[in-house]
C-alpha cells in the first residue's frame, strides 16, 4: 500500500509553495530586524517603534519598512560589503608578505646578472629561500 496515494500531486506542490513562502518570510523578518539594528541614523526610540510595528502587524510592518527604507537598506548593505572587502584585502596583504621564495630567488637572480653577487652566493640564497618555504 502506497502512502503517497492519498496525497495528490497538487497538494505536494501547494505544500512546497507554503514551505518556501514560510522560509522567505523568516528571511525577510531577519533582514528587516538586522537592518533596524544596523542603522546609525535613527534613535533607539524609532528602532523600538519599528520592532513593535513588525511584531504587532508582521506583514504590514515588514512591507512598509521595505517600501520606506529600501534605499537605505541597499546603501547600508553595500557599505557593509565594502568594509568587509577592505578588511579582507588588508588581511591578505598583511599575510602575503613579500612574495615568498620565488620573489627572493628572482631578486637574487637580478643581483647575479648585474654582477653584485657570485654564483656561490646566489646558490646559497636560493637554497635558503627554498628551505624557508
Amino acid at each position: 500500500m502506497f502512502i503517497a496515494a492519498d496525497y495528490p500531486f497538487l497538494d505536494v506542490l501547494w505544500t512546497m509553495l507554503i514551505f518556501f513562502a514560510w522560509i522567505i518570510w523568516f528571511w525577510l523578518l531577519i533582514t528587516v530586524f538586522a537592518d533596524v539594528f544596523r542603522r546609525h541614523d535613527t534613535s533607539g526610540f524609532a528602532k523600538v517603534l519599528w520592532i513593535i510595528f513588525v511584531i504587532v502587524l508582521p506583514f504590514l510592518g515588514v512591507f512598509i519598512y521595505l517600501i520606506v527604507n529600501h534605499d537605505g537598506m541597499t546603501q547600508r548593505s553595500m557599505n557593509e560589503a565594502q568594509t568587509q572587502r577592505a578588511q579582507m584585502d588588508d588581511y591578505v596583504r598583511s599575510v602575503a608578505g613579500s612574495g615568498g621564495a620565488a620573489a627572493e630567488i628572482e631578486r637574487a637572480k637580478g643581483l647575479l646578472d648585474s654582477g653584485a653577487i657570485t654564483q656561490a652566493e646566489f646558490d646559497a640564497i636560493k637554497a635558503k629561500a627554498l628551505a624557508a618555504s
